[in-house]
Formats: C-alpha cells, sequence, structure tokens
C-alpha cells in the first residue's frame, strides 16, 4: 500500500514524486515509455517568465515563472544557466515604448536578484546586429535561462528514488478503480507484458497529453472538459551567429520565434502553436511549420533560412486546460489541479498544463491540494531550498568546478570536459572515478560517448535504449551517425539484457 502512487514521468509527475518522497510518503512513480519521452523533452529549453504573456495579463503566471526561474538556476546550475535575449525592434509592429514598459514589468514583477536587468542595444554597434538585416537598428536586451529539459526531468526522478519513492519507467498503467477507500491499480511491464496489482490511497495523474486518455479509459470517467492539446515543433540547423545570446522575434501574427544557440555547433529555433488531434506519441513536425520557422526568422537573419537547412526537428504536444475557441497561441499555459473523491472515496488529482519552469511550484500546490488525503506524519515543503542531483555547488561556481575537473583528468579534451560537468555536475566524479586515461572510459561509441558513461545511465538513470541516451540524457543524436548509433544499441543488448531499475 502507497501511500501516493504518480502515473506520468513527465516533469510535473516526477517533481510531484520527489516532493512527496522528501516529505516521508511513499511514492509510486510510473511512466509507460522513458522519463521525459513526451512533452517534457520537446520543449524550447528556457526557464522564463514568459515575456508575451504580459500581453495576455497573465501577471499572475508570469510573477511565479520569474521567481522560480531564480530558484531553480540555484537548484540545478550544471543544467540551468542564465542566457540574454535580444528583442530586435520591428518597427511595423509593437511600438517601442510597449516594450519598455514589458521589460519594465519583467524585470521587477518577479524579485530579480541573480540576473542582469534589461536595457536598450545598439544593433549598428554591438555583436547581436552582425548577423542580422540592416533595417533593425535598434533593440532590447534582457535575462532569461536555458536549460536541459530532459535532464531536469530525469534528476527530479533520480532524487524521489533516493528519497525512497519507487521509480519504474516502461511501466503502464492498465486499470485503476477504488477498493475500501483506496486505489486498486493494475500495472504492466511494457516491454515483457508481466502484470502486478498494487494499491494506493491516493493518486496523482500527471499524465501530460495523455492526462484525459487516463481519465477516460484507466480510471473510467469522463471528467476532461476543457482539455486541449496544442502542438509544438522547433528546427535545428547550423549555427547562425557567432556570439552566446538568443533572439527573440516578434511576427506579424502575434507570435513569437526563438533563435537559440543549441550544442555548441547549431541554433535551434521555435516554436508553433497549432492544435492536435491525434496520438501524441506519434506527433511530428508539419512541413507548413517548417517553413513557418524559416520564414519567421529569414525575415530578421541576413541569411535567410530554408528547410534544406534543417538538420533536426521535434516536436511536442501541449496538454493545455481553456477556451475551445481561442487561438492555440491565446490559450493559457497555466496550470490546473482538479481533485476528485466523495466522502469515503480514494482521492484523485487531476494535472492540466503547466509550464517547466513552473514545475516545482505546481508539485508544492498539488500537495497543499491533496493535504486532507494525506497522512499526518507528513512533511513541510522543502524542494526551494534542496540542490537537484549534481547540483551541490554555488550558483556562479561552474567554471570552478569544470577547472577542478579539468585538472584531475587532465587528459579530457576540452569539449568533453565541458558537456560532463554541464550534465552531470558533481556527480562527474561518479562517471569518472579512477580513471587515469581515455582507455580507462571504456568503449568509445563515438562523439566523446564512452562506456563509463553509458554505464551510469542505465545504472543510474534507467536509460535503456540507444534514443534514451542520445536524444534526451543527452542530445549526441546530433554527433553520432547511423553505425555508431547501432554499435551502442547492441552493446546495451549485450552489456545489459536484463537491468530493469538503476542500482542503488
Amino acid at each position: 500500500m502507497f501511500d501516493v502512487a504518480v502515473v506520468g514521468g513527465g516533469i510535473n509527475g516526477c517533481g510531484i514524486a520527489r516532493d512527496l518522497a522528501g516529505r516521508g510518503l511513499s511514492v509510486l512513480l510510473v511512466e509507460r515509455q522513458d522519463f521525459a519521452s513526451g512533452t517534457s523533452s520537446a520543449s524550447t529549453k528556457l526557464i522564463h517568465g514568459g515575456l508575451r504573456y504580459l500581453e495576455q495579463y497573465e501577471f499572475a503566471l508570469v510573477r511565479e515563472a520569474l521567481r522560480e526561474r531564480e530558484v531553480l538556476l540555484r537548484l540545478a546550475p550544471h543544467i540551468i544557466w542564465p542566457m540574454r535575449f535580444v528583442l530586435p525592434h520591428h518597427s511595423g509592429l509593437r511600438p517601442a515604448w510597449l516594450i519598455r514598459v514589458g521589460l519594465f514589468l519583467y524585470d521587477r514583477l518577479g524579485g530579480r536578484e541573480l540576473l542582469p536587468a534589461s536595457h536598450g542595444v545598439n544593433l549598428r554597434r554591438d555583436a547581436a546586429g552582425e548577423p542580422l538585416q540592416d533595417e533593425f537598428i535598434r533593440g532590447f536586451e534582457y535575462s532569461d535561462c536555458w536549460v536541459d529539459d530532459a535532464r531536469l526531468v530525469v534528476l527530479n526522478a533520480v532524487d524521489a528514488a533516493a528519497r525512497g519513492a519507487d521509480v519504474r519507467s516502461r511501466t503502464e498503467l492498465t486499470d485503476a478503480r477504488r477498493v475500501d477507500g483506496h486505489w486498486r491499480l493494475d500495472l504492466s511491464d511494457a516491454r515483457t507484458g508481466v502484470p502486478e496489482q498494487v494499491a494506493a490511497r491516493t493518486l496523482v495523474n500527471a499524465a501530460g497529453p495523455w492526462v484525459a486518455d487516463v481519465i477516460r479509459q484507466r480510471i473510467g470517467t469522463n471528467a476532461t472538459a476543457g482539455v486541449r492539446l496544442v502542438k509544438g515543433s522547433h528546427i535545428v540547423v547550423p549555427r547562425l551567429f557567432a556570439h552566446d545570446r538568443a533572439y527573440i522575434f516578434q511576427n506579424a501574427d502575434g507570435r513569437i520565434v526563438f533563435a537559440i544557440p543549441y550544442e555548441r555547433d547549431f541554433t535551434l529555433i521555435g516554436t508553433t502553436d497549432v492544435d492536435y488531434r491525434g496520438d501524441p506519441g506519434e506527433v511530428t513536425i508539419s512541413d507548413d511549420e517548417v517553413a513557418y520557422l524559416c520564414d519567421a526568422v529569414s525575415g530578421y537573419f541576413r541569411q535567410p533560412v530554408a528547410a534544406t537547412d534543417v538538420v533536426w526537428t521535434y516536436s511536442g504536444v501541449r496538454p493545455l486546460y481553456g477556451d475551445e475557441d481561442a487561438a492555440a497561441q491565446d490559450v493559457s499555459r497555466d496550470y490546473v489541479l482538479e481533485l476528485d473523491g466523495g466522502a469515503g472515496e480514494a482521492t484523485l488529482l487531476n494535472v492540466f498544463g503547466g509550464k517547466i519552469t513552473t514545475y516545482r511550484h505546481l508539485a508544492e500546490e498539488a500537495i497543499e491540494r491533496m493535504q486532507a488525503a494525506l497522512p499526518l506524519r507528513m512533511g513541510g515543503p522543502w524542494t526551494h531550498d534542496a540542490p537537484l542531483p549534481g547540483g551541490d555547488f554555488p550558483v556562479d561556481g561552474f567554471e570552478a568546478l569544470r577547472s577542478r575537473v579539468a585538472m584531475q583528468y587532465d587528459f579530457l579534451p576540452n569539449h568533453l570536459s565541458y558537456r560532463l560537468v554541464r550534465s552531470y555536475g558533481t556527480r562527474v566524479f561518479d562517471i569518472l572515478g579512477a580513471a587515469r586515461s581515455l582507455d580507462d572510459l571504456g568503449r568509445h561509441f563515438g562523439a566523446g560517448l564512452y562506456e563509463a558513461e553509458v554505464d551510469h545511465l542505465v545504472r543510474r538513470e534507467w536509460a535503456m535504449s540507444a534514443d534514451d541516451i542520445i536524444w534526451r540524457r543527452s542530445k549526441l543524436g546530433l554527433r553520432l551517425n547511423a553505425a555508431e548509433v547501432s554499435q551502442l544499441a547492441n552493446w546495451l543488448t549485450s552489456v545489459h539484457p536484463n537491468l530493469l531499475t538503476p542500482a542503488a
């Protein structure tokens, strides 16, 4: 009998499971596929307040997100770091005074402490103007943060397990029903089909874009009014500019598109907002979306971006909660928590919507909503000051940690030591151990991916396939060729054929 069972291994499910486990409760977390295999790995990779939401008068959402922005930066400075954004002024769109007012509010709503304030930019003199067309003379610059979204999810799952949660990927909820004041849950190992039955006093449905499917098909109710699926797609192209700042471009349709430095050699461009009907697991970018993103940035850059430049794309489905008649871009990104269960019935909490930036606060609010159904022995909120795994170093201490790793493991190429510290923070020492040469790291699969890292991902982070490793635990899929990926997949099958859960 678990105190709480959480369905869904995206950012909200993993965040809730971590918070609950840290309060001393017995927690089960199940995910049908790999962690962050859906929406949570298909974001624009930003921890941000959402500048454009100010136009929609979403002041509470922006304030909460801005507050969380610096909280998360402190908790995970290895996978979250500050980034400056340049907004070129387009004379035919929003007036400059309106942008200045928006940035004034953006600087002050969230109690900013760590990040520098916004200011104007002369694009004729600043390096940010070099890749832009001549018509863009002035602009604005402000702060937000970058995040490795999939690793943020996995690290929450890792910490939940370290605090006692039973964390299972590739485990599907096939049925849920209320029995004698608790939930009886039927589970199935998604790879073997082996069934299992467990019980929980409270059930959290955090299945992301599948939240309505869980309600209808697993729990058997129709309480799904207001759920709206919206697709967001991104393209990745070879690097378009040399500096390390990102761009935010206004478009004539009222939307904005980001162009962001990505994985050293690339530029990430996104996102779109398109209503989606279909299986979220089969979502892909359309030709129209590729054309839209290429046209949006080509209206700003000197060098046009064409579909033939695209080296990778990804799409995700946002489970929003809002007006069906509103344009997809105008539906609120805020979250909705719905509690279900009468007197004597086991409690169900359905989680709709949400942003990566606000996941930690969402988890606290979710637990507060469930308070009456949870054991009295439960501890209080704690995640505000508790670093995620590998993030136990000062917010400005990344370079010092990298230097320490470079000195201790002087055989590592600079780009490899940088990637490893960015991915694992202080836990990089668990991977490198007593290695004195690259040969000590074992087999090399290509692009700086060695057996020691793969073994860590399998044993500690639930990686079970090549895709888990090269697209979610890392983005090395951009650099590995087909033969190298096949070699990695074959090695996983031969060396770890029966590994189901990470080692303690």
